[in-house]
């Protein structure tokens, strides 16, 4: 029963999150794997997440400059820190920085944004953890939606670590079996 109820919910917590994102004006961008020798010039570091030890909702943006386009993550102002004409190897070496410091840290994940040209507009560094802490991992979900020359960048927690993580903080009397 427990387990149907979950499952329901995660297919609830699906829908209800493609439904929202589908209703955003805009064109969405894919990512694509990259490698660390591709990224050349200089960039603007957008650092999302970091707000304490523990946290595994972290993701680093390499936003290339002197393109048509810039990005803007949506959330509020706290949640993340910019700094402005990064040299590559050193955007991408404060990138791996920023994302590695949770204990379950074990590699990054390195991807390439594309606009709909097919033209390399940025890049994206994600943490990637022990799958035996999460169940997976990757722990968020990223998407790019873009509006003229604006590329706005939603960021949240896969829904299954969600629930892992409410579980965990929950006293044991008060969880599910």
């Amino acid at each position: 029963m427990v387990t149907l109820r979950r499952a329901l919910s995660a297919v609830m917590a699906a829908l209800l999150s493609a439904s929202l994102i589908s209703c955003a004006p805009g064109a969405y961008l894919r990512t694509e794997n990259a490698s660390p020798s591709e990224i050349t010039g200089t960039y603007t570091l957008l650092l999302y997440g970091g707000r304490y030890l523990q946290d595994i909702e972290t993701l680093a943006i390499l936003d290339r400059e002197g393109d048509p386009y810039s990005f803007e993550i949506f959330a509020p102002d706290f949640d993340f820190k910019t700094v402005k004409g990064v040299p590559a190897k050193e955007a991408l070496a404060e990138a791996e920085r920023f994302v590695s410091h949770h204990p379950s840290f074990m590699s990054t994940q390195l991807s390439r944004i594309v606009d709909n040209s097919g033209n390399t507009i940025g890049y994206e560094v994600a943490p990637l953890y022990r799958p035996t802490t999460f169940r997976t991992s990757d722990s968020v979900i990223t998407y790019y939606r873009i509006e003229g020359s604006k590329v706005i960048v939603t960021i949240e927690l896969r829904p299954e670590v969600r629930r892992m993580l409410d579980d965990n903080d929950r006293p044991l009397l008060l969880r599910e079996r």
